[in-house]
């Protein structure tokens, strides 16, 4: 983890000098780009990061129990689209208003949970595979949600219901620079500032976070104690989908206003880069955060120098979360998970 941090301070510190060169020679290319950088910047950049760091968390909960749910890109695109489809739904004729977005949230998050119950009744009662059970789940949201799209609005395209409103928090929202920022954001984006810490607090300083910590190490262990394995693996992949399930709405509800099928459907690709972040930060919410934080600051990026007249492919920035955890793996140092992931258990067993 020290090599890790080193090489964080040590992009943070390239980062300064290039920002200071781009400030120094405005009118060069370096110049442009950071001049797309300001707080209107790292508000967008913090609400791309929702539906990765949402379903980040999620699978930190998941994997350190001993389940490893690889279909959090599955509960992104369930929840996205049930958000959108109650929101549509409840407005009937007329307009979606916020009473009936987060009436759309809610279920948002229901229906993700839901699907995060069913795969852990395949897991750890049957004892399915869970890589397999974790891509069916991918793969039936991925055809479900268009399915029923084409059923409910004749294409694979809903219409808009709008998005949830900011939050704006009077007179802080004003202190320059960090007010438009932390102050007057969307309502997700507070849900994961404050989920982040909130799980580190859980999963590092209370009884429940130590169980799910053994059950993922030492089932058996957990077990002899009197703690029931099963119960504990159940929670923790619940507490995965509901966390998933925020992420999906806050993408579909929070920042688009609709839900897109087409082609990976518009959660396109964020809960495996989710897994990437959860890997690249080896477990601890806070890491997590922070390369979900990057993984989007470099989408958003892209935006801002297609705006500024640079062509970057998106395709290219897309590569970049799995390439980033590739080389840390490489030249950082391994990725530990933990020694019962993946593997059913039966209590009793010898």
């Amino acid at each position: 983890m020290n090599k890790r941090l080193r090489i964080a301070g040590a992009s943070v510190a390239i980062a300064a000098v290039l920002a200071v060169l781009g400030l120094v020679f405005p009118n060069s290319a370096l110049g442009k780009i950071v001049g797309t950088i300001n707080a209107s910047y790292v508000s967008a950049a913090l609400r791309f990061t929702v539906p990765i760091g949402f379903a980040a968390l999620g699978g930190i909960f998941a994997e350190k129990s001993g389940v490893t749910n690889i279909g959090l890109e599955g509960h992104l695109i369930i929840s996205a689209f049930t958000g959108v489809a109650v929101a549509d739904a409840l407005a009937g004729s007329g307009s979606a208003t916020q009473t009936t977005l987060w009436l759309g949230f809610f279920a948002a998050v229901l229906a993700s949970t839901l699907f995060a119950l069913l795969f852990a009744v395949v897991c750890i009662e049957f004892k399915a595979d869970q890589i397999i059970a974790g891509l069916a789940v991918w793969l039936i949201a991925l055809g479900l949600a268009p399915f029923a799209s084409k059923i409910l609005w004749g294409g694979i395209n809903s219409p808009s219901v709008g998005t949830l409103s900011n939050w704006r928090i009077p007179l802080l929202a004003k202190i320059p620079v960090i007010g438009p920022i932390l102050f007057d954001a969307n309502p997700t984006v507070y849900m994961l500032l404050l989920a982040v810490p909130l799980t580190w607090f859980v999963l590092n300083e209370t009884a429940f976070g130590r169980w799910v910590k053994a059950s993922g190490e030492n089932p058996m262990a957990l077990d002899t104690v009197g703690v029931d394995v099963h119960r504990v693996r159940y929670a923790s992949v619940l507490i995965s989908g509901t966390l998933a399930g925020i992420g999906g709405a806050g993408l579909s509800l929070g920042q688009a206003g609709l839900f897109n099928g087409s082609g990976a459907t518009m959660v396109d690709g964020r809960g495996w880069i989710g897994i990437t972040a959860y890997l690249f930060g080896n477990y601890n919410p806070l890491g997590a955060f922070g390369a979900s934080f990057l993984f989007a600051s470099l989408d958003a990026l892209q935006l801002r120098l297609q705006q500024v007249g640079f062509s970057v492919p998106r395709e290219l920035i897309g590569v970049i979360p799995y390439v980033t955890v590739i080389i840390v793996l490489v030249f950082v140092g391994h990725t530990r998970t933990p020694d019962a992931a993946g593997e059913p258990y039966e209590s009793g067993e010898e």
